[in-house]
């Protein structure tokens, strides 16, 4: 068994292995430390994973600032005012950049300064039909009509100067199918605009900065990261690996929870709840399997078994990263809310991570198990509050 063993560790030239063993028990987590959080939610599967990850933050953001105190803010809302500003961008350049449903964080933050945020029962949105999952086709049918209204003033030949009205044509669209934004609603028997609720609640804007880590741009200063989802050119504080990570832990360790933009197509994210980064290129050393035996497994056969229990995981570098990044390889994916840590069975630690997929599309009723090799390798973006970052790295952002 020790030569066994021996003889794998040693095939192992780009893997870390210093922590983890195999194990054929599949995962099994216990708790270090656990923000509140609200409920998880379920966008089905429409492309609005943004708005609620990041108002899910800002949701434990409330419950930090008061005492605990929870609220549960409308996505729709958020989404409305969103895709309205991103129509009229789209068309300010002559549709030569994309129109999609797609957001960033910065999207709601810029809401929440400009717009005001409202809770779930002033907004609720529009269901079509008996069940939540039908909300899946109306968000294909409001994605295609939008896009192509958009699409048709931009690229009709025989429009050379627009009306005035384009924008409530298209803005009936939004209210049609989301519902409209209220200007006033009640709450506890108080009446609020947008902006009051969210100054009630002690949420200040210029409090909340993005953070990422990439080499082509200097380091500690500040840039738009170029991804199509983040068309508002939010600019961000670049920083070196180790110093995300840095933030991230110590958000975590004081109490902070962070808004989580990240690519989720590697084969170690799945369905089930878990994101890990093990060597798919040295599968079958990895798994202990025939080469023969493994090449004769299809892609979802690899993937399960690559990620049904803890096996070494790649060791991630910065110029992986930017590799990553520069071959579009790693893309914006999805967005996620960062709240806690977790240790498997063997020790090693997993970032404790709240989804927006509802409570049965994993293992662990919504929440994910990210490991500490996946976030340093698929982090896009994180949005944080400025407290939450060292002194020393404030320091250097000057912050």
């Amino acid at each position: 068994m020790f030569i066994t063993l021996l003889s794998l560790f040693l095939a192992l030239d780009t893997v870390s292995v210093d922590t983890v063993a195999q194990d054929t028990v599949g995962f099994q987590f216990t708790t270090v430390d656990s923000i509140a959080i609200t409920p998880v939610k379920d966008q089905h599967r429409s492309g609005t994973c943004w708005a609620f990850s990041t108002l899910g933050f800002f949701e434990s953001e409330v419950m930090r600032l008061n005492e605990g105190k929870q609220v549960d803010f409308s996505e729709m809302y958020v989404v409305n005012h969103t895709m309205m500003d991103r129509a009229e961008y789209v068309i300010r350049m002559y549709g030569d950049v994309e129109f999609a449903a797609g957001g960033s964080a910065y999207d709601v933050l810029y809401c929440m300064r400009n717009y005001g945020l409202v809770p779930q029962t002033a907004m609720p949105g529009i269901l079509y039909g008996t069940t939540p999952a039908d909300t899946l086709p109306m968000h294909n049918e409001l994605d295609a009509i939008a896009k192509a209204y958009v699409k048709a003033l931009c690229h009709n030949k025989k429009i050379s100067r627009l009306t005035p009205v384009w924008k409530k044509g298209l803005q009936a669209v939004y209210d049609t199918y989301l519902g409209q934004c209220p200007s006033q609603f009640e709450v506890d028997s108080t009446t609020y605009t947008p902006q009051s609720y969210v100054d009630s609640l002690g949420l200040n804007p210029d409090d909340y900065v993005s953070i990422t880590s990439f080499t082509h741009h200097p380091f500690y200063t500040r840039f738009a990261l170029e991804v199509p989802d983040n068309w508002r050119m939010d600019q961000m504080y670049n920083v070196p690996l180790q110093d995300m990570m840095a933030i991230i832990d110590n958000a975590i360790a004081t109490g902070y929870t962070l808004a989580w933009g990240a690519d989720v197509s590697e084969v170690g994210f799945t369905r089930k709840g878990i994101g890990v980064m093990p060597d798919a290129d040295k599968g079958a050393d990895l798994t202990g399997s025939d080469m023969a035996h493994w090449l004769g497994l299809d892609e979802k056969e690899r993937k399960s078994e690559l990620t049904k229990r803890p096996l070494p995981e790649m060791e991630i570098t910065q110029e992986l990263r930017q590799q990553a990044f520069d071959n579009w390889e790693t893309t914006d994916d999805h967005g996620m809310q960062i709240f806690g840590t977790a240790k498997d069975q063997n020790g090693k630690m997993y970032y404790m991570v709240k989804n927006s997929w509802g409570t049965k599309r994993s293992d662990y009723q919504g929440i994910w198990y990210i490991s500490r090799a996946f976030m340093e390798y698929k982090t896009m973006d994180v949005l944080v509050h400025r407290d939450a970052i060292p002194a020393d790295i404030r320091t250097k952002l000057g912050l």
